[in-house]
């Protein structure tokens, strides 16, 4: 209890904010300093009545001398003391307690904020946007083996002005709809673009539509990326067959001059030509392909002839260059290279089988199995060699005349035979496309009589010896 007895009583003045403004109820000081004021005013009282009996019997005044319990102290004049001279004042940093805190002093500001408490930086996890670390430009290091020398070289910047153009004054590629400020420069890296021109080049080869691809082109919306187009395009239809380089040369005749400009189509072919030694290590007849390429894009007017010339200045001895001026100097040349590619360049049916007779023909006379076979690949028709057979025996029947002829050695049925023989046991045309045409050709015996009549005998001789070929199944 002693220990309890020290500590003092809670006081306005130690309490701080209360809500009770007007302190009803609470006692201003402790006890023990009313106790010591109640004294004090007795004291005074007393000394009051003595002054007054002193003054009736017309006595002097004199101090009272007061002495300070039993021990003898000096003579002290005593005044009388106010309320808040005797008030309990509570220091800060002693061990009192303490409620009104700094944070919470009202001249301070009121009630405690913790956003004014420190974090470091701009806050609890949160960059300083003055700091300046976020907007240093960090240069990429060439021995990185993440660096990507294209990426590098073929950034593109963002224009902040609104009136800003270029120094080569060319049209802004866009209007940013977010910022509503213009775009300047290619919208897709060139690794990006190249992989979306791969995209469109394999789609054309199935659809055929280049309309599609032009739309394409165009939405890409990179126009310093355009050369890469003829690149690209050619680069892929050197693995394909002549169909594919066909539609690949008439693709090229579509883009010019728009989207491709001529210094887009000059620019691609001089890629072209610098890749050479890249694209012959995956296909060996790749020079000889791109110089077709160059002479028939020189027939259809996309390049000018100019451009052999000054690329023969600039590389003399370029023998692809020397192929294209070959096939330009044949005579009636822009007729030959429009079938550049050969029969199987997607050419019309009545074409195709004005080619079949000519080949069978010409077979017929030589009776070289190699070059008619070379041929027959190259037309690169598949799906459609039951037509040669039909087309074929139908020859032999009317080069064998109108009676049938007994001689092998003469004759041009046999022949027929061991020419398709040949063709089934070197994998260039099935064994079902065989059986079509002669299914075919039983369909057309009526109409083969009339000008053979012994058309159906010569048929079924020619089966025989289909199966003895190893043309047709036992079976059949």
């Amino acid at each position: 209890m002693a220990d309890f007895a020290k500590k003092s009583e809670v006081t306005i003045e130690t309490m701080g904010k209360v809500h009770n403004p007007t302190g009803a109820g609470v006692r201003a000081v402790s006890s023990g300093v009313q106790r010591k004021a109640a004294s004090v005013a007795a004291a005074g009282k007393n000394e009051n009545g003595n002054g007054n009996s002193s003054n009736g019997n017309k006595t002097p005044h004199h101090p009272v001398s007061h002495s300070h319990g039993s021990r003898p102290g000096p003579h002290r004049h005593h005044h009388h003391i106010t309320d808040d001279e005797l008030a309990t004042h509570v220091k800060e940093g002693t061990a009192k307690r303490n409620i009104t805190r700094k944070k919470t002093d009202p001249a301070v500001g009121g009630n405690y904020d913790s956003k004014s408490k420190k974090m470091g930086g701009a806050g609890k996890g949160k960059w300083d946007p003055m700091d300046g670390a976020d907007s240093e430009h960090l240069e990429l290091d060439k021995d990185d083996p993440l660096y990507d020398e294209e990426a590098a070289d073929n950034k593109y910047n963002l224009t902040t002005a609104e009136d800003a153009i270029p120094a080569d004054g060319k049209d802004p590629t866009l209007m940013d709809g977010i910022t509503d400020r213009k775009v300047y420069g290619p919208m897709l890296t060139l690794a990006e673009f190249k992989l979306q021109v791969a995209e469109a080049v394999k789609e054309y080869f199935d659809a055929s539509d280049a309309d599609e691809v032009l739309r394409g082109i165009i939405e890409l919306k990179c126009r310093e990326f355009h050369p890469e187009v003829v690149k690209k395009a050619i680069s892929l239809s050197l693995d394909k067959g002549p169909r594919e380089r066909e539609i690949i040369s008439k693709l090229l005749t579509h883009l010019h001059p728009t989207p491709l400009a001529d210094s887009d189509m000059e620019a691609g072919f001089e890629l072209l030509l610098d890749s050479l030694d890249d694209l012959c290590i995956d296909c060996p007849d790749a020079k000889s392909m791109v110089g077709s390429f160059l002479a028939r894009a020189v027939v259809d007017e996309v390049l000018p002839p100019a451009f052999l010339s000054n690329r023969n200045n600039s590389h003399p001895g370029d023998e692809v260059v020397e192929k294209a001026v070959g096939l330009l100097s044949r005579e009636h040349c822009t007729a030959r290279l429009e079938h550049v590619w050969g029969p199987g360049d997607g050419r019309p049916v009545s074409e195709l089988k004005d080619v079949m007779d000519q080949l069978l023909e010409e077979y017929l006379l030589s009776r070289e199995l190699d070059e008619a076979a070379r041929c027959v690949r190259e037309m690169g028709s598949s799906h459609y060699h039951h037509e040669l057979l039909k087309r074929g025996v139908k020859i032999a029947m009317e080069k064998d005349g109108k009676d049938h002829k007994d001689d092998a050695a003469t004759s041009a049925l046999d022949a027929m035979a061991a020419l398709f023989s040949f063709l089934v046991k070197n994998s260039i045309v099935s064994e079902y496309q065989v059986a079509k045409g002669i299914s075919r050709l039983h369909k057309l015996i009526p109409d083969i009589k009339l000008d053979v009549p012994a058309a159906e005998a010569m048929l079924s001789e020619f089966e025989e010896m289909a199966k003895e070929g190893g043309c047709l199944p036992a079976s059949t």
